[in-house]
């Protein structure tokens, strides 16, 4: 039986240690690459629109991960508001992009702990962090405080990629699966898609970290992950995700075992149509020619969605925050495979 990582450090006393010293990164902020050095502590804000205090803009079981994250009775996930990134297409655009009306759901720490046991009594199998990069400092406190309320739940950092090392360096032993994205194989479509200036390069320097604490084997139990590494690759229209130097450099510079999440569910969210390029969901020679990649690189570990997914995964947070997505869609398992029965 798997026992989260977290809960020796809090036996051991290293948590308070880990704790105290990520704290003091919020005085002059570096939680990401970006670096603003804003003292948050002082609510000084920065790009990310936030304070030290966590934004939780919507909580639930959620369903529409993989099939080893989801499982039978669905993740427990925390969806936090704002983002350190300006994704013209983001699906979630309405919490991550939105910080007045956010901010409302700021809560404390000893809220956030509550949320965690809550999940942990509807029997999820996890408790998916989504989007915490920004909030990673009061994240540890409030794991710290739900270990000594009983959680023992394995728990799920789901970032978007653009991650500090430094920061990260703190999670080891803390977090037990990574599910980072990996958007971009350049600079440039960080910069046009993303507003930031070094996505890739700063993205494959966390993954790295990511990668030396994981390594590439997934450790499952009763067909659910409770440690590992799993990197999430969007298509996107007219391969702007630059698909092929993503790949490469998990194939040479990680390993040709680690996990892949290829998804195909991009449509145009947000802003998007204000760019010709991409207003429009993948066509069929696009997800086959990530599929060929996937091949090409030997990367044969992990899940694809099904092309069709782009008319599911979508999040309704403005009709109900309690359950954002569609049933319709949650349980659409035909909706991720093997890339052994595909590619």
């Amino acid at each position: 039986m798997y026992t989260p990582g977290y809960i020796e450090l809090l036996n051991s006393g290293e948590f308070d240690k880990r704790i105290d010293a990520a704290e003091k990164i919020l005085i002059s902020c570096t939680c990401c690459p970006r670096e603003c050095k804003i003292n948050r502590l002082d609510g000084e804000i920065g790009i990310c629109n936030s304070s030290a205090l966590p934004i939780v803009s919507s909580y639930s079981k959620h369903f529409g991960e993989e099939p080893v994250i989801s499982g039978i009775n669905g993740a427990g996930n925390i969806f936090f508001g704002n983002c350190n990134l300006k994704c013209i297409y983001c699906q979630n655009h309405l919490i991550s992009q939105n910080h007045n009306s956010e901010q409302e759901h700021e809560i404390s720490i000893e809220r956030l702990a509550e949320i965690m046991i809550e999940l942990q009594n509807q029997n999820c199998h996890n408790i998916g962090l989504v989007s915490p990069t920004h909030f990673t400092v009061p994240i540890l406190k409030a794991i710290k405080l739900a270990a000594e309320n009983g959680l023992c739940l394995p728990i799920i950092f789901n970032s978007n990629g653009y991650d500090s090392v430094e920061l990260l360096k703190f999670l080891e032993g803390i977090i037990d699966i990574y599910l980072p994205d990996f958007k971009y194989g350049n600079n440039e479509q960080g910069i046009q898609f993303s507003e930031v200036n070094n996505y890739f390069d700063k993205t494959k320097l966390a993954l790295l970290e990511m990668f030396r604490q994981m390594g590439s084997n997934l450790i499952i139990e009763n067909d659910i992950v409770v440690r590992g590494l799993i990197i999430r690759h969007l298509i996107l229209p007219y391969g702007l995700s630059e698909s092929e130097s993503v790949f490469e450099f998990i194939a040479n510079k990680l390993s040709e075992n680690v996990h892949i999440s290829l998804m195909a569910q991009y449509y145009p969210a947000n802003n998007a149509n204000s760019f010709e390029q991409l207003n429009r969901s993948i066509s069929v020679e696009e997800y086959k020619h990530a599929l060929d990649l996937l091949e090409k690189f030997s990367l044969d570990n992990g899940w694809i969605q099904d092309l069709e997914s782009n008319y599911c995964y979508r999040p309704y947070f403005e009709v109900d925050r309690t359950n954002p997505f569609k049933t319709e869609c949650i349980f659409k398992e035909s909706g991720i495979k093997n890339p052994a029965s595909l590619v």
